[in-house]
């Protein structure tokens, strides 16, 4: 049985704000070791090596960790800011059988929104909305002024003190003589 290498699967998970990269362990292998390199200078910031024996896991960073099951290697990237926005890059080495094997097999870009942008984009969309409401409510106010002065305008032209309509004329008050 030779080592089987092939190009995997990545499977790429968006989890409870958890970045998950899983990807299959290499067949017929007893000895490996897994590596998730961050950018183009391919810094390492978390490895698992794997026998027959133990299982050792390294991380360089407090945001990777790492999980294995019997088919897969999972690497979880948790808490994660706009400065982690970079390639990644997943590597294999075969140690047992022979022959040795080194390859990188898989770059993945992930892009990370700050999370104030988040809250300032929703707060920015709230602001709008409030001052749309504001505008909507000014322009009723005004125009209910404007209908209501304009009644009141018709209703005192339809009373004019010298109009024949009206049922009696506007009497001034008798004086009262002064002693």
């Amino acid at each position: 049985d030779q080592p089987h290498v092939s190009d995997p699967q990545v499977m790429v998970e968006f989890e409870n704000g958890n970045f998950n990269f899983t990807f299959p362990n290499p067949e017929n292998v007893s000895e490996f070791s897994m590596t998730l390199f961050k950018g183009h200078e391919k810094k390492e910031i978390c490895s698992l090596y794997l026998s027959e024996e133990i299982v050792i896991s390294k991380t360089n960073v407090t945001y990777c960790q790492t999980q294995n099951s019997s088919s897969s290697t999972t690497f979880i990237l948790k808490n994660l800011e706009r400065k982690h926005t970079d390639n990644y890059t997943y590597c294999l080495e075969i140690f047992l059988p022979p022959p040795y094997i080194d390859c990188c097999l898989k770059e993945i870009y992930l892009y990370v929104r700050d999370k104030e942008d988040c809250f300032s984009l929703g707060l920015v969309l709230w602001i709008i909305i409030g001052l749309i409401i504001f505008t909507i409510f000014c322009v009723c106010c005004v125009v209910a002024c404007c209908l209501r002065n304009k009644n009141q305008k018709c209703e005192s032209n339809s009373h004019e003190y010298n109009s024949e309509y009206m049922p009696m004329a506007a009497v001034n008050a008798a004086k009262k003589p002064r002693i």
